[in-house]
């Protein structure tokens, strides 16, 4: 409950303030009791009054970062607002991969500082916090610029936060940017920003120890370790139990994953990485890995999808294709970030692999899992990046054909490997050009891929309307590929006779009749689809429908 909400429950106060949305006083007998509510309720943390406003930026483990730190903030009392003008508390989840990422948290910065302004003229305290990579990385830049950040807390400070809103309720600022080699929030069980969602995020391990020469990650997230298997599985189970359909498991390097919690886990024995792959680091022997959480995951519930990301390539042992072949309900996609066609520019990069292990990986995934849907990353003018290196680029697009793309121009950051040995050297409009030409490629090549959906069914998971008409719903495929088509009455397949409208949660079969058009996050448009079926029952009978309908 947020203070706005709190004055509409006490008595004497006149109905008009109910009615209000925004910080714009119309008269100062509502200024007046406004600022006496809070003044002598005494609002701390733990009262139960305190809004807090989440906002997240960035990849899927600040979102599930955001869920985490609102465990926390909940357990100590705090309320959840979603409207921004009535909170006490603001907290920006951040991203500090590229520099664009960062310049967004700047831009809005500046418009919550007209908002902390108005709060101040109305004698109402407004704090803003900073959270996540960006908090860890310029930690001293954050707290001095315009004095507007009161708190920032570092990925492993969560735990942090209520102690540290407690100093700047004092009008003091506070920072905790500690990196630890231990934290894994395993005890927390985070809380989900969208309730009732089909779809939910979980983290089983944080940090990384790759070192890139151009990823910020390890330094803003720090070393690598895992969570032990057991509170995974506990947390897959509630998800589960709440109605959720599909999970990703979530780290910076997911099938590295090693969890040694327990004494007799070191005697397990060190997986070999894939052919022709190596690392910068030393072997890691001992802990249940990868293939052993992912067995068992995928048998918490046979009607929930298993997903993961982001994996490197080194890290696929033929035990974890084979366990993604044969599992119904593990999704037949895999993400396998390339970063760069050449290898000289891989070698740049310590990427621990050469194209030609790449292509080897791909060809070897393609023939474990047939009808695998592949996705990657890749930069465009990375550090000494040559015409040469680029044209390599664009024919591992071609070679290779993906069916989903990340595709991004270099962004230096300070701290990385990069900054130290490498010269940006790549011009701005020549990154920006190359960028294009790697996207125009991908695209053409995807529309190909794609294309082979073109007359079969597929079975989508819905997940809600449609973000551009009410008239019609959207979902995904078993290889993550977003479907729109409209929201119309179908047979249900529990009772033909019966005719239903699709909701989140349940699983639809689509037949594609044509690509009209392709994006690079592969959208069948809802006019080349056509609801054909709901079906209900076990997910492992859902998961085998599309291998017989698109033979």
């Amino acid at each position: 409950m947020g203070w706005k909400q709190l004055i509409c429950c006490l008595p004497g106060v006149l109905p008009v303030v109910r009615l209000r949305a925004s910080l714009e006083w119309k008269s100062s007998w509502e200024q007046l009791a406004c600022e006496t509510v809070k003044r002598d309720l005494r609002i701390t943390p733990g009262s139960g009054f305190i809004a807090v406003y989440l906002e997240t930026y960035g990849c899927q483990m600040n979102v599930n970062d955001t869920e985490i730190a609102w465990a926390i903030l909940q357990k100590s009392g705090y309320t959840r607002t979603k409207a921004l003008d009535e909170a006490d508390v603001i907290l920006l989840v951040t991203c500090s991969v590229r520099e664009k990422a960062e310049q967004a948290i700047w831009n809005r910065l500046q418009h919550l500082k007209a908002l902390k302004a108005r709060r101040l003229q109305a004698r109402l305290p407004l704090h803003i916090g900073i959270l996540g990579c960006m908090a860890e990385r310029l930690k001293e830049k954050i707290l001095h610029r315009e004095k507007l950040v009161d708190i920032v807390a570092g990925p492993d400070a969560y735990r942090d936060l209520p102690r540290l809103l407690t100093v700047a309720e004092s009008g003091q600022q506070a920072a905790n940017v500690l990196l630890s080699l231990e934290e894994t929030y395993a005890d927390i069980l985070p809380v989900q920003t969208s309730a009732g969602g089909t779809t939910a995020f979980v983290s089983i391990m944080r940090g990384c120890d790759n070192m890139c020469s151009y990823c910020i990650v390890p330094f803003t997230r720090g070393r690598e370790r895992s969570r032990p298997i057991a509170s995974i599985l506990q947390e897959v189970k509630m998800l589960s139990d709440q109605g959720v359909k599909e999970v990703t498991l979530l780290g910076q390097n997911v099938n590295s994953f090693r969890d040694t919690s327990e004494v007799q886990f070191q005697s397990a024995a060190t997986p070999v990485l894939s052919r022709g792959f190596s690392t910068v680091y030393k072997a890691k022997p001992g802990g249940l890995r990868f293939a052993h959480l992912l067995d068992q995951v995928s048998r918490i519930d046979p009607e929930m999808r298993i997903r993961f990301t982001s994996p490197h390539p080194k890290d696929f042992p033929d035990e974890v294709l084979q366990l993604i072949q044969e599992r119904h309900n593990i999704c037949k996609q895999l993400h396998l970030p390339a970063q760069s066609g050449s290898t000289r520019v891989l070698e740049a990069m310590r990427r621990g692999y050469t194209r030609e292990a790449y292509l080897e990986l791909v060809h070897h995934v393609r023939d474990s899992i047939p009808g695998v849907s592949l996705s990657s990353d890749f930069i465009a003018g990375f550090c000494g990046e040559t015409e040469e290196d680029h044209q390599q680029t664009v024919s591992l697009l071609r070679e290779v054909r993906y069916n989903v793309g990340f595709l991004f121009a270099y962004s230096m950051r300070q701290k990385t490997r990069a900054y130290h040995r490498l010269q940006d050297d790549v011009p701005a409009d020549v990154k920006q050009r190359r960028l294009e030409e790697l996207i125009t490629v991908f695209r053409e090549e995807a529309a190909r891929t794609n294309g082979a959906v073109v007359g079969h069914s597929q079975l989508v998971l819905v997940e809600g309307p449609s973000k551009r008409s009410a008239s019609e719903l959207c979902g995904r495929n078993d290889g993550n590929i977003k479907v729109i088509f409209p929201d119309a009455k179908i047979e249900d397949a529990a009772d033909c006779k019966a005719l239903v409208r699709a909701q989140p949660g349940d699983y639809v079969l689509v037949k594609v009749t044509c690509l009209e058009c392709l994006f690079s996050w592969a959208i069948f448009p809802a006019q080349c689809c056509s609801l054909e079926q709901l079906l209900p029952g076990e997910p492992k009978i859902k998961m085998d429908l599309p291998k017989h309908l698109c033979s």
